[in-house]
Formats: C-alpha cells, structure tokens, sequence
C-alpha cells in the first residue's frame, strides 16, 4: 500500500481537518473512470487498518461497514454513497497525465481550484465526507455503510453492477451533488449513442498543402447541470465552420477530432485540412470572419472562443463521399436542450450532448450523451439521432442506458433532513430534480423502497478545468451530515423499511 500522501500547502488549515485530508489523499491518486483500482485498494487497506469490514463486489464498488454507535445498534442502517472517479479534462498544453500525475489545487477566495485540469470534487468531496464519517468516534449514528462506487463518470458501471441483497441499510444518503442548501430528490436517465463509420484512406491531391484548424477557448462544463446555458459546443461550431469553408474553397478533409468526455461538454476540436497551394491567407482570412461571426452569437456564454490556423501535414485524405457524410450528419444532429420539464418547472426534461469526435482517413465514431426525466423521452432522442445516421449506413449502437430517480415528495428521509437543515442552520432548505445523472436511480431499482436523498456543498465548473469547491460550504455540509445521522440514530428500527 503506498504511503499516506503529505497534506500539500493548500490544504493547510482548512476545515474540518478530516474532510480535507481525505480529499488530499484522493487528489494525490489518479482516478480516471475504470482505473480506480490502487485508490480502492488503499481505502480499503484504510478501512481494515480501524478496524472497519470491507468487501469488493464483482462490479470494483468498495463497500465499507463501521457499527452503530452503542445504543444505537438497532436504528435503521443509513448508505452513505459516493463515487471514486472523476472526469479528467486539462486545458490544451497543460502537461497533466491523469494516470500518473496528482491534482494540484490552490486556495482562492474561499475555494479550492484547480486551474487548468478538472479538480475531481465532483465527486471527491462526497467521498471524503463519507471518509471522515467512517474515522470520527464523535458521531452518533447507527449501522453504517459506505459505498464507494466506480466508473460513474463512463457509464455507471459500479452502480449497473451492483448485486441486490448486498446493502443492508435502509437509508440512503447520496453525497454527489452540487449546490449547498438543497436536497435532491430526482434526477435524469440517459442511455448512450455510439456512431462508427468506416472509411477507405485516399492519397492526398497533387499540389495541396495541409493545415490544422483549432477550435478553442470554450468553457465547457457538465452536460448535465449546464446544458441549458446554451454553452458553445467545439464539435458543433467546427462543424459548421468547416462546412461554411467548403462552400467558398476547394477544402478536402483529413481529420476531426473534438471532446474527451461524453458528459462533458466539447471545449475543443480541431481538424486537418488540405487546400491548393496559396489558399493560405485565404483560410486565413475567412477563419477571422467566422471567429469575430462566432464570438457575437455566444457573447456573454462563450466570447472566449479562438479559431486559429497552423500548418499541418497529411499522409492520406477521406474520401469526398465520407466528407460530405460525416460533416452533414454531426451538422444535422442534435445537442443541447430538447424538452424543458413541464411536471418540474425550471428544470430540463431532455437533452443530449455530442460529446466527442475522432474521424479520419479510415474512418470514425462519435458519441451522443442523451439524458431525460422520462426514460420514453431519452429513448426517443436517442432513436432520432440513430435514425439519422441510419441514413447514411452508419453503424449505430444504443447502449448503457441507466434509469432516472422518480421523486418521492413523502420520502420520510427527506422530512428529517429539511428538519435538521432548519434546526442547524435557521433557514429552509430547498428541493430539487437534477437533470445530471446520479447513481440513486440504478441503487433505487436494485432496492425497492430505499429512502434515498441527495446533497453536497457548493461545486461550480465540475467536468471543465478550473472546477472549484466552496470551502465554507464543505464545513456546512459535514455539520449536516453528522446531524441527519445522529437524528436518524434515534428512529425506530422499522423506519424507512425495505419493502
């Protein structure tokens, strides 16, 4: 087991101590989706090192018991959940290797940033909290379980797999959402569009130079909580800036390639272009136009955007067929807000997000992220964007498709921890439906009558560099979740049964 990390400098004097230690030893281990492996294994070498009973089920998901304080033995059992990866995107020339390299975070104003590369709160935060639970001999509470789920961030894998009859608790209290003072009581489904085209490599034409077209400077951001920001989306703007290029030049395309997560949304993309030599300064030129076009349209969203032009270079080119096919069909699909909640108002019901690209001379695949409320409604986007490259005789696979989380307003749950919201901080709480994902859906089926709600403290720009963390608001979120488990300690042992 490697040795605890040193607490590095910008964790110096935060609190609570506990919660940020363990958020330094999650930051000092790579935890892409999938690769949580020798994070898991440390915590639970942690975990039996107090003490504590541990099992990894077949899924990779890290389950942790600690027993109820004395007296409490026979209180409802309480899951606290969270999940081990994160999403890791870095801003372009940012040296950062996600497999290797820890997260370096800064203090800043009353945050923790991390500054070019995503900070991994989400949902980091919610495991340590669930880690400084499991350590404190001060709380009261009764049977306790973690469950430290992983791959989340690639398609709820952990929480796919995990087996009924493994969970002994009968509360569920979920730790990965954002925004301090809300309880989340709902969240979207999604399912996966996967699109693979071959493609047979031609030799680039006689007299043609290559140059590479970026598209970049887009904030970017989770394709859930911040799709209805109407965000730029780099794979959709180069799109349509290389279809708006063939129009007034001789352009044969080599490659496109944008995004590195399917639920984050696009920042960057970039293609390789061949033009007849001297149509330099021409592209040049109309590059300049289409950025200043760009730029008003997303003012006040986006106005950060760059379009820039360096010369490239080429060994095969794609067919013009293929060409006319993939730049048509990633311009005609959809992205961003589809439906917007007419049960829950304020919230959106449907939408998708074309999260990543990679074509080239031998062909390509793309990914649509679709989420809804209603699982019929992200069935039939998903459906939609198929039947479009269906068109084309593009390959089209609907996959990974996980249930939404149906609110219960009379989750009993729900009315103890507003109570204690009240009590503790003299001011109400609100509720919420997320439009993110969450793992309560797949937990919730998998557990029939489960009471589960939802909170966390204050995260912004989560999937997108320079994801931040509100320290205060860590603080706030520990007091309440030693409360919600000292006032669940006290319910009888048949409350929130299993049905």
């Amino acid at each position: 087991m490697p040795a605890t990390p040193a607490l590095p400098p910008a964790f110096a004097g935060l609190a609570p101590a506990a919660v940020w230690r363990h958020f330094a030893t999650l930051c000092a281990f790579p935890r892409p989706s999938k690769a949580e492996g020798p994070l898991r294994e440390h915590l639970r070498a942690w975990a039996e090192a107090r003490g504590l009973a541990t099992v990894v089920d077949a899924a990779g998901n890290l389950i942790i018991r600690k027993p109820a304080s004395a007296g409490r033995e026979r209180a409802p059992g309480v899951v606290l959940q969270g999940h081990l990866d994160m999403v890791c995107q870095k801003n372009a020339g940012t040296a950062h290797d996600f497999t290797r390299d820890p997260i370096v975070p800064r203090l800043a104003n009353g945050w923790l940033v991390a500054d070019d590369t995503t900070l991994g709160a989400d949902n980091g935060i919610g495991v340590a909290l669930i880690l400084a639970a499991l350590e404190d001999t001060t709380l009261i509470h009764g049977p306790l379980e973690a469950l430290l789920t992983v791959d989340e961030e690639a398609g709820m894998g952990g929480a796919h797999g995990l087996a009924a009859g493994v969970l002994q608790g009968r509360l569920m209290l979920n730790l990965d959402t954002e925004d301090w003072g809300e309880f989340y009581l709902g969240c979207a489904g999604g399912v996966d569009v996967n699109v693979s085209r071959p493609g047979t490599p031609e030799a680039p034409p006689a007299g043609h130079e290559a140059w590479q077209v970026t598209l970049a400077g887009l904030r970017g951001g989770h394709s859930g909580v911040d799709i209805h920001e109407e965000r730029g989306n780099a794979i959709k703007l180069l799109v349509r800036v290389l279809r708006g290029l063939e129009a007034r030049l001789p352009l044969r395309l080599t490659s496109l390639v944008g995004g590195t997560a399917r639920n984050a949304l696009p920042r960057e993309a970039r293609a390789t272009v061949l033009l007849p030599a001297g149509q330099g300064p021409a592209l040049t030129a109309l590059l300049a136009d289409w950025q200043a076009l760009l730029r008003g349209e997303l003012a006040g969203v986006d106005a950060g955007l760059t379009l820039g032009v360096t010369p490239g270079a080429a060994e095969a080119v794609m067919a013009a067929a293929e060409q006319a096919v993939w730049l048509a069909s990633l311009h005609a699909a959809p992205h961003g807000v589809r439906r917007r909640s007419l049960a829950v108002p304020g919230v959106v019901e449907t939408s998708n997000n074309l999260g990543m690209v990679d074509v080239g001379p031998g062909g390509g695949h793309c990914n649509f992220m679709v989420r809804s409320l209603v699982d019929s409604g992200s069935r039939a986007l998903a459906d939609e964007i198929a039947s479009l490259f269906a068109l084309s005789g593009s390959g089209v696979e609907i996959a990974g498709h996980y249930p939404g989380w149906r609110p219960d307003p009379a989750s009993p749950l729900l009315a103890l921890a507003q109570a204690v919201f009240h009590r503790e901080f003299g001011a109400e709480s609100t509720v919420q439906v997320i439009h993110a994902g969450l793992e309560c859906g797949l937990i919730a089926a998998r557990y029939p009558g489960m009471d589960i709600i939802s909170f966390g403290p204050t995260i912004r720009g989560a999937h997108a560099p320079g994801e931040r963390v509100e320290i205060e608001s860590v603080g706030k979120a520990w007091r309440l979740l030693g409360a919600i488990l000292a006032e669940a300690a006290s319910l009888p042992s048949h409350a929130g049964a299993i049905q």
